[in-house]
C-alpha cells in the first residue's frame, strides 16, 4: 500500500480570479496559505505557465520548480484539457470550441487539431523535464451528438468514431511513452470517453497501450448515476490521477440528468464544493489506498453556491482528513504463531492415518 499524496490544487478555476491570482507566484502564495502542498497546472494559460518554454528549456522548468519550492509547493501534474478537447471536435461544436485554439486556427478545424496534437507532444516533453510521470487531459468527441439513440445512429458510425479517435491519439500515446509519462484521461460528459464502457472501447482500439490511463473524478460518475466506488474496483490498475470534486443529485419532478438547459443552481445534478455534496470521500480514499494508488489527491473546485476561496481552504482540510497514513505492519501480527512447516499437518489433523 501507499500513502496518497496531497493535498494538491488544480489551479484552473483560480487563475485571474483576483489581482493576486494573475501570476504563478501569486497563486502559489494563495495555495500555500490555504494548506496545499502541490499545484496541478494547466498548460493553456501562457502567462502562468509557458508550455513551449517548458518543453524546450530545462532552466525554465527549474525556475518554475524553484519558484514553487519557495512556497513549500511541488507540482502534481500538468493538464491539457482544452488541447485534448480539440483532438476530436464534431462539426456541431466547431464554432463554440474554436476559441480554445490560437487565433489563426479559428476557421480551420484541421489546423486546430494539428495544433492540439503538437501541444500534447510539448506537454509530454515538459512533463519529463519537470520530473513528472503522469499528465491529465480530455479525449475530445466526434460522437457526442449521438449519445442518446434517437434516432439510432447509422450502422457503423459509432465504431468508425472510436476508430478515428484511437487513430488520432495513438501517436500522442506513443510520445508520452517515449517521455515515460502516463496519459490520464478525465472521463467527462461531452467527451467520447465519459464512462468505463467508452474507456474500454478506446483501450481495446489502442491495443491496451500502457500509457492510456485514467484520472478518477467521482463527481462525473455521480451525475451519471454510476457506482463510483465500484468503478475503482474495476479500473484501479489504470487510475493514475485523482480529482477531489464533489457533486449532488437531488431528484426532481421537472428535470433529470440532462439538466433541462438550466443554469447550474437550478439543475437536479450540481457540482458542489468538497464536503458540501453527496460524494463519500472517506470510502474513496480507503478504496484507493487499498489498491495502492500512489498519486496525488487534487482538489478541483467547482461549485454553484460557495466561493472559491472558502472552497479551497475547506477542500485542503478535507483531503488532509481523508488521507490514510498506511500501516507498516498488520495489527494482529504479534498474535501470529510461528509454527514449523512439518507441524502444519498436525495442526490440521491430516497427519493421522485415516485410510482404515
Amino acid at each position: 500500500m501507499q500513502t496518497i499524496k496531497g493535498p494538491a490544487l488544480f489551479i484552473a478555476q483560480f487563475i485571474d480570479a483576483d489581482p493576486q491570482l494573475r501570476s504563478l507566484d501569486g497563486i502559489a502564495a494563495f495555495a500555500a496559505a490555504s494548506g496545499f502542498t502541490a499545484l496541478q497546472i494547466p498548460t493553456f494559460v501562457p502567462h502562468v505557465f509557458d508550455l513551449a518554454q517548458a518543453a524546450e528549456s530545462q532552466s525554465y522548468c527549474d525556475d518554475v520548480r524553484g519558484a514553487l519550492a519557495k512556497h513549500g509547493l511541488g507540482i502534481s501534474e500538468l493538464t491539457s484539457q482544452r488541447q485534448g478537447q480539440l483532438m476530436a471536435v464534431h462539426p456541431a461544436y466547431d464554432r463554440t470550441l474554436a476559441h480554445f485554439g490560437p487565433e489563426q486556427t479559428r476557421r480551420d478545424p484541421a489546423a486546430r487539431q494539428a495544433w492540439a496534437a503538437r501541444q500534447l507532444q510539448l506537454a509530454a516533453a515538459a512533463s519529463r523535464r519537470l520530473g513528472l510521470d503522469r499528465h491529465v487531459t480530455f479525449s475530445g468527441s466526434l460522437l457526442w451528438p449521438y449519445f442518446y439513440p434517437y434516432p439510432p445512429a447509422p450502422a457503423g458510425l459509432i465504431d468508425e468514431g472510436f476508430r478515428e479517435l484511437a487513430r488520432r491519439w495513438r501517436p500522442i500515446l506513443d510520445a508520452f511513452d517515449d517521455a515515460g509519462v502516463d496519459l490520464c484521461f478525465e472521463l467527462h460528459p461531452t467527451e467520447d470517453l465519459h464512462d468505463g464502457v467508452t474507456f474500454e472501447r478506446f483501450l481495446d482500439l489502442t491495443d491496451h497501450h500502457r500509457r492510456c490511463n485514467l484520472l478518477y473524478d467521482p463527481s462525473h460518475f455521480l451525475l451519471q448515476h454510476m457506482d463510483y466506488l465500484g468503478f475503482i474496483d474495476i479500473y484501479h490498475a489504470r487510475i493514475k490521477a485523482f480529482h477531489v470534486k464533489d457533486a449532488e443529485f437531488v431528484m426532481s419532478a421537472r428535470s433529470g440528468v440532462y439538466g433541462g438547459y438550466q443554469e447550474w443552481r437550478q439543475r437536479a445534478g450540481r457540482f458542489r464544493s468538497p464536503g458540501d455534496g453527496s460524494i463519500d470521500f472517506k470510502s474513496i480514499f480507503s478504496r484507493l489506498t487499498n489498491y495502492g494508488f500512489d498519486g496525488w489527491a487534487t482538489l478541483e473546485w467547482e461549485c454553484c453556491l460557495k466561493n472559491r476561496y472558502d472552497g479551497a481552504r475547506e477542500g485542503a482540510a478535507l483531503i488532509r482528513r481523508n488521507i490514510i497514513a498506511v500501516t507498516a505492519a498488520a495489527f494482529d501480527a504479534p498474535m501470529q504463531a510461528a509454527v514449523p512447516r512439518d507441524e502444519i499437518r498436525a495442526i490440521l489433523g491430516t497427519d493421522r492415518d485415516t485410510s482404515a
